[in-house]
Parts: structure tokens; C-alpha cells; sequence
């Protein structure tokens, strides 16, 4: 095996504790150095994660570091990557790969003219539960996907986030903070989408801070706090999705995939080890069976970090690539310009399914 590469973080937010929990099961990278715009923040980040901590822009400019992990805050999400892409570091970002089509464009190909990789979260689909989904729809265990069905059903985070104004700004919202985990679960299963159609509500609405500092202010929603989607896939399968952060409670399964023999119920796409169950046409019993995990249960976040880490070495497309990136957050943006127009909107990206894991 090739030396791991040398990756330095920049953003030291809660989500890097998820990173740093999984990094010893990842021999093809290593955290190296790590930056925030707070050196309070990157210093506590040093101290729990044994690198040292620097200015952003040192450890953007340092020629060691090989790939720039970005966790940023999502507005931040295309200035970090595009630097790094320019200091000709390969880039992998936390979702969503950018805010807008513009910037996540000049990503893709910045990188393409610097020969440097990028990849993009979530991973999740790289988790024991969805990689035994793939593996069934594609030996035929449902016959031919015909419909899907993707439930997001939530109160916002107002009510124990310190600061989540952030959550209601353009990049952010059901749709963009958690939309990507469904959204790139469905293409991983089922293929690219071609178009959506979609209503919803809640731009302009206000939300009462309930935790920490701000608790009692008020702050106004940038973005759709509902969405209620239909996506047609390029393969023909239709879909739906419905996104919400003004849900008290819900009984909604979380995720479906239905063919012309069999239904596959799954778990939360945001996380990697969710069930699987599957009950077929020809099931004397009709009752559902728990399908055991063919692949890793204990897959965490940093999979699809040691995949592009891989892809790099052996010269193959990344699973959690750029590209599949792009195509998330093209069908996201187009989902809440459908909700702002009420017109069909055309996917104009397109992706191959990621490769499924080996056995």
C-alpha cells in the first residue's frame, strides 16, 4: 500500500468529532493539520485530534498536505474548496458541494483543469444497509424499480440549536442540509433524475431561538421549510420525497423502493447501518423479512474520504465523487425552484450510479 494521504481540515465544527471517531478504521488518509477561521475552535480541534492547528491559509498553501477535507459552513463550502483546488489540492466537502450551480460549476472544473480530484458528502450510501439495497435491487430481488418513496419529517433545530440561523439561509433548510442523504440515496439505487415537480411552503416564516445565547430571538426562513417533491428518474422509476422541518411527529416510513415482484423498506439515509426488509409477490407468507447486512455495519463517516483516497491511488472514478455531487444538489436547487414556480424543472446534470462496493 502507497503512503496515506495527507489530509488537513479546514472547518472545526461538531461534525469533525464524527470524522476523528472513524479515522484509525481509514488507513488511506491521515488528518494532518486542521484550520477555522476561530483559532479557539481549530486549537480545540488540535488538542482532541493530536495535529497541529494553523491559519487557513497556511495549511491551504502547505505542499504536504495533499487534500483539503472542508467543513466548512455550506456558504463557505466553494471559497474553501475552490482555494485549495487553485493551491493544487484534491477536495473533499461536506454537503452540500456548494449553494448555487455557479459555484459548485467552477469546482468541478477548476479541479479538471488542475488535475486534482473531488469528492463529496454524504457517504452514507457507502454504509451496510444501502450497499445490501443495491446489492438486491440489482440481482432482481424487486424485478424492475418502478417507485420510491423518501420521507424526511422533522421540527427544525431552533429549538436546541445554539445558533441555527444558518439552517434557514440560502444552503441550508430541510432540502439542502438534510435533502442530500435522500436524495444521493435514491441516485446510488436508482439512477439519475431527469425532472421534479414540487410545492411547498414557509419562505418568510420565523422561528423562535430556544437554546443558548440567541434563545428568544427570532429568525425568518431564507428557503422552503416544506417541499413535497415528485422525481422522475432517467430509467423511468418515479419517486417521491418530502422534505419538512414543521413536523411534530410522524408514523411515515423513512424509505422505500418498490418493483414490479417486491418492495425493499430501508432505514434513515442519514445514517450508515440502517435495516433492510423485503417482502416479494411470490411470498406465500406476506410478511416482511429482515435481510441480514452483506457489507460492513460498522462502515462511519470518512468511507467515502478513503474511497476518493483509493481512486486517487488506482487511478478509478471516486464513488462519493464530485459529479454525483453536483447532480444532488442540481435536483435540490431544481426542487426549490420548483416549489418558487410551480413549473417542472429539467435536470440538465447527469451521473452514473456509483459503483457498488465489493463484496
Amino acid at each position: 500500500m502507497s503512503e496515506p494521504l495527507r489530509v488537513g481540515i479546514v472547518g472545526s465544527g461538531d461534525v469533525t468529532k464524527l470524522y476523528l471517531a472513524d479515522r484509525d478504521r481509514y488507513p488511506d488518509y491521515r488528518f494532518v493539520a486542521c484550520a477555522d477561521l476561530d483559532p479557539a475552535r481549530a486549537a480545540a480541534l488540535s488538542a482532541k485530534g493530536g495535529f497541529p492547528s494553523v491559519t487557513v491559509d497556511a495549511l491551504i498553501a502547505d505542499p504536504s498536505i495533499d487534500l483539503v477535507l472542508n467543513l466548512t459552513p455550506p456558504t463557505a463550502h466553494a471559497a474553501v474548496s475552490r482555494s485549495a483546488i487553485a493551491a493544487g489540492k484534491h477536495v473533499y466537502s461536506e454537503k452540500p458541494l456548494a449553494t448555487s450551480r455557479a459555484d459548485a460549476t467552477a469546482i468541478i472544473t477548476e479541479a479538471a483543469a488542475a488535475g486534482v480530484h473531488v469528492g463529496g458528502a454524504p457517504d452514507t450510501f457507502l454504509g451496510g444497509g444501502l450497499q445490501t439495497a443495491r446489492a438486491l435491487i440489482d440481482e432482481g430481488a424487486i424485478g424492475e424499480p418502478i417507485a420510491a418513496s423518501a420521507t424526511f419529517l422533522h421540527l427544525g433545530p431552533e429549538s436546541w440549536h445554539p445558533n441555527p440561523a444558518f439552517f434557514y439561509q440560502r444552503g441550508g433548510g430541510p432540502l439542502l442540509d438534510i435533502g442530500p442523504y435522500y436524495v444521493t440515496a435514491l441516485v446510488a439505487l436508482l439512477g439519475p433524475v431527469a425532472s421534479v415537480e414540487a410545492i411547498g411552503r414557509g419562505v418568510g416564516s420565523t422561528r423562535t431561538v430556544g437554546a443558548g445565547p440567541m434563545a428568544g430571538q427570532t429568525v425568518t426562513s431564507e428557503v422552503p421549510t416544506t417541499s413535497v417533491a415528485t422525481l422522475t428518474f432517467q430509467d423511468g422509476v418515479v419517486g417521491s420525497f418530502t422534505a419538512s422541518f414543521d413536523v411534530v411527529a410522524t408514523r411515515m416510513p423513512e424509505f422505500e423502493i418498490h418493483g414490479t415482484s417486491g418492495s425493499l423498506a430501508l432505514g434513515d439515509p442519514n445514517w450508515f447501518d440502517g435495516m433492510v426488509a423485503l417482502r416479494t409477490l411470490d411470498d406465500a407468507s406476506e410478511a416482511w423479512t429482515d435481510v441480514p447486512l452483506r457489507f460492513d455495519p460498522r462502515a462511519g463517516r470518512g468511507i467515502g474520504l478513503a474511497d476518493l483516497a483509493q481512486a486517487i491511488r488506482d487511478g478509478r472514478p471516486a464513488r462519493a465523487s464530485g459529479a454525483l455531487a453536483y447532480h444532488v444538489l442540481d435536483v435540490l436547487l431544481s426542487i426549490e425552484e420548483a416549489v418558487a414556480s410551480g413549473a417542472r424543472r429539467t435536470i440538465r446534470s447527469s451521473v452514473e450510479r456509483p459503483a457498488p462496493l465489493p463484496d
